[in-house]
Protein backbone atom coordinates (compact mmCIF):
# COMPACT_ATOMS: atom_id res chain seq x y z
CA UNK A 1 0.00 0.00 0.00
CA UNK A 2 2.76 2.45 0.93
CA UNK A 3 4.52 1.37 -2.26
CA UNK A 4 1.43 2.43 -4.21
CA UNK A 5 1.54 5.84 -2.56
CA UNK A 6 5.25 6.15 -3.33
CA UNK A 7 4.61 5.12 -6.94
CA UNK A 8 2.06 7.89 -7.31
CA UNK A 9 4.47 10.35 -5.74
CA UNK A 10 7.33 9.34 -8.01
CA UNK A 11 5.45 9.36 -11.32
CA UNK A 12 6.82 12.79 -12.16
CA UNK A 13 3.51 14.54 -11.63
CA UNK A 14 4.05 18.24 -11.34
CA UNK A 15 2.77 20.62 -8.76
CA UNK A 16 0.71 23.56 -9.91
CA UNK A 17 0.45 26.93 -8.26
CA UNK A 18 -2.97 28.47 -8.24
CA UNK A 19 -3.73 32.15 -8.42
CA UNK A 20 -6.96 31.67 -6.55
CA UNK A 21 -8.52 33.19 -3.50
CA UNK A 22 -7.85 31.61 -0.18
CA UNK A 23 -10.77 29.54 1.16
CA UNK A 24 -11.62 29.39 4.85
CA UNK A 25 -12.01 25.88 6.29
CA UNK A 26 -12.53 25.27 9.99
CA UNK A 27 -11.96 28.94 10.74
CA UNK A 28 -8.53 28.99 9.10
CA UNK A 29 -7.36 30.21 5.70
CA UNK A 30 -6.28 27.45 3.34
CA UNK A 31 -3.47 28.91 1.24
CA UNK A 32 -3.00 27.56 -2.30
CA UNK A 33 0.77 28.03 -1.81
CA UNK A 34 0.87 25.53 1.10
CA UNK A 35 0.65 21.74 0.89
CA UNK A 36 -2.19 19.56 2.16
CA UNK A 37 -0.70 18.97 5.61
CA UNK A 38 0.44 22.57 6.13
CA UNK A 39 -3.13 23.74 5.58
CA UNK A 40 -5.03 20.91 7.30
CA UNK A 41 -3.23 21.37 10.62
CA UNK A 42 -4.82 24.81 10.94
CA UNK A 43 -8.44 23.72 10.41
CA UNK A 44 -10.28 23.29 13.71
CA UNK A 45 -12.78 21.09 11.80
CA UNK A 46 -10.07 18.57 10.86
CA UNK A 47 -8.19 17.88 14.10
CA UNK A 48 -9.28 14.22 14.10
CA UNK A 49 -8.16 13.78 10.50
CA UNK A 50 -4.79 15.40 11.23
CA UNK A 51 -4.30 13.16 14.29
CA UNK A 52 -5.17 10.12 12.15
CA UNK A 53 -2.76 11.14 9.38
CA UNK A 54 0.01 11.50 11.98
CA UNK A 55 -0.85 8.15 13.63
CA UNK A 56 -0.81 6.41 10.23
CA UNK A 57 2.56 7.92 9.32
CA UNK A 58 1.18 9.63 6.22
CA UNK A 59 2.38 13.18 6.91
CA UNK A 60 5.44 12.92 4.66
CA UNK A 61 3.41 11.41 1.82
CA UNK A 62 0.78 14.17 1.93
CA UNK A 63 3.52 16.80 2.02
CA UNK A 64 5.11 15.40 -1.15
CA UNK A 65 4.60 16.74 -4.66
CA UNK A 66 1.54 14.60 -5.42
CA UNK A 67 -0.70 15.77 -6.86
CA UNK A 68 -3.46 14.38 -4.67
CA UNK A 69 -7.21 14.86 -4.52
CA UNK A 70 -8.21 14.43 -0.88
CA UNK A 71 -11.76 13.93 0.40
CA UNK A 72 -11.34 15.26 3.93
CA UNK A 73 -13.90 14.20 6.56
CA UNK A 74 -14.62 16.71 9.30
CA UNK A 75 -14.48 16.03 13.03
CA UNK A 76 -18.29 15.74 12.91
CA UNK A 77 -17.95 13.06 10.22
CA UNK A 78 -15.61 11.05 12.45
CA UNK A 79 -18.08 11.61 15.29
CA UNK A 80 -20.76 9.74 13.28
CA UNK A 81 -18.74 6.52 13.51
CA UNK A 82 -19.73 4.05 16.25
CA UNK A 83 -18.48 4.97 19.72
CA UNK A 84 -14.86 3.99 20.29
CA UNK A 85 -14.03 3.56 16.59
CA UNK A 86 -11.72 6.57 16.28
CA UNK A 87 -9.90 5.79 19.54
CA UNK A 88 -9.41 2.22 18.38
CA UNK A 89 -8.07 3.31 14.99
CA UNK A 90 -5.55 5.65 16.60
CA UNK A 91 -3.90 2.82 18.54
CA UNK A 92 -0.52 1.63 17.16
CA UNK A 93 -1.83 -1.89 16.55
CA UNK A 94 -4.50 -0.49 14.19
CA UNK A 95 -2.04 1.44 12.00
CA UNK A 96 -2.61 -0.81 8.95
CA UNK A 97 -6.39 -0.44 9.11
CA UNK A 98 -6.11 3.31 9.72
CA UNK A 99 -3.74 3.70 6.77
CA UNK A 100 -6.16 1.79 4.54
CA UNK A 101 -9.07 4.01 5.57
CA UNK A 102 -7.12 7.24 5.10
CA UNK A 103 -5.65 6.30 1.72
CA UNK A 104 -9.19 5.37 0.66
CA UNK A 105 -9.92 9.12 0.90
CA UNK A 106 -7.22 10.01 -1.64
CA UNK A 107 -7.25 9.82 -5.43
CA UNK A 108 -4.11 10.44 -7.49
CA UNK A 109 -4.23 13.63 -9.52
CA UNK A 110 -5.61 17.11 -9.17
CA UNK A 111 -9.36 16.79 -9.66
CA UNK A 112 -11.39 19.89 -8.93
CA UNK A 113 -15.18 19.77 -8.69
CA UNK A 114 -15.57 20.74 -12.35
CA UNK A 115 -13.39 17.79 -13.44
CA UNK A 116 -15.25 15.39 -11.12
CA UNK A 117 -18.64 16.62 -12.37
CA UNK A 118 -17.45 16.18 -15.98
CA UNK A 119 -16.47 12.58 -15.20
CA UNK A 120 -19.91 11.98 -13.68
CA UNK A 121 -21.56 13.42 -16.79
CA UNK A 122 -19.34 11.31 -19.09
CA UNK A 123 -20.30 8.23 -17.08
CA UNK A 124 -24.03 8.89 -17.49
CA UNK A 125 -24.55 9.88 -13.87
CA UNK A 126 -21.64 8.24 -12.12
CA UNK A 127 -17.86 8.07 -12.18
CA UNK A 128 -15.72 5.42 -10.57
CA UNK A 129 -12.21 6.35 -9.48
CA UNK A 130 -9.53 4.19 -7.88
CA UNK A 131 -8.14 5.42 -4.57
CA UNK A 132 -4.55 5.17 -3.37
CA UNK A 133 -5.79 2.39 -1.08
CA UNK A 134 -6.66 0.40 -4.22
CA UNK A 135 -10.45 0.23 -4.04
CA UNK A 136 -12.96 2.38 -5.90
CA UNK A 137 -15.09 5.37 -4.95
CA UNK A 138 -18.24 6.18 -6.91
CA UNK A 139 -19.08 9.81 -7.64
CA UNK A 140 -22.51 11.12 -8.55
CA UNK A 141 -24.55 14.27 -8.22
CA UNK A 142 -27.69 15.11 -6.31
CA UNK A 143 -29.00 18.42 -7.53
CA UNK A 144 -25.93 20.64 -7.61
CA UNK A 145 -24.12 18.62 -4.92
CA UNK A 146 -21.25 16.27 -5.60
CA UNK A 147 -21.69 12.99 -3.73
CA UNK A 148 -19.16 10.22 -2.97
CA UNK A 149 -20.24 6.62 -2.35
CA UNK A 150 -17.87 4.21 -0.64
CA UNK A 151 -17.55 0.44 -0.90
CA UNK A 152 -19.81 0.01 2.13
CA UNK A 153 -22.66 1.93 0.50
CA UNK A 154 -22.25 5.09 2.61
CA UNK A 155 -22.76 8.35 0.73
CA UNK A 156 -20.91 11.54 1.68
CA UNK A 157 -21.65 15.03 0.41
CA UNK A 158 -18.90 17.40 -0.63
CA UNK A 159 -19.61 20.39 1.64
CA UNK A 160 -16.65 22.58 0.63
CA UNK A 161 -15.14 22.02 -2.80
CA UNK A 162 -11.95 23.05 -4.53
CA UNK A 163 -9.71 23.93 -1.60
CA UNK A 164 -6.52 24.37 -3.62
CA UNK A 165 -3.19 23.19 -2.26
CA UNK A 166 0.33 23.38 -3.68
CA UNK A 167 0.21 19.60 -4.15
CA UNK A 168 -3.43 19.03 -5.08
CA UNK A 169 -6.93 19.84 -3.96
CA UNK A 170 -9.07 19.07 -0.93
CA UNK A 171 -12.83 18.54 -0.94
CA UNK A 172 -14.37 18.58 2.54
CA UNK A 173 -16.93 15.79 3.11
CA UNK A 174 -19.50 15.07 5.81
CA UNK A 175 -18.90 11.32 6.31
CA UNK A 176 -15.93 9.00 6.71
CA UNK A 177 -15.54 6.72 3.69
CA UNK A 178 -14.96 3.03 4.35
CA UNK A 179 -13.54 0.52 1.85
Amino acid sequence: MIAAIAAVTLTGATTQTYAQKTIMVGGAPMYPSKNIVENAVNSKDHTTLVAAVKAAGLVETLQSAGPFTVFAPTNDAFGKLPAGTVDGLLKPEAKGKLTAILTYHVVAGNLDAKALMAKVKEGNGKAILKTLQGNDLTFMTKGKNLMVKDGSGNVATVTIKDVRQSNGVIHVIDKVLLP
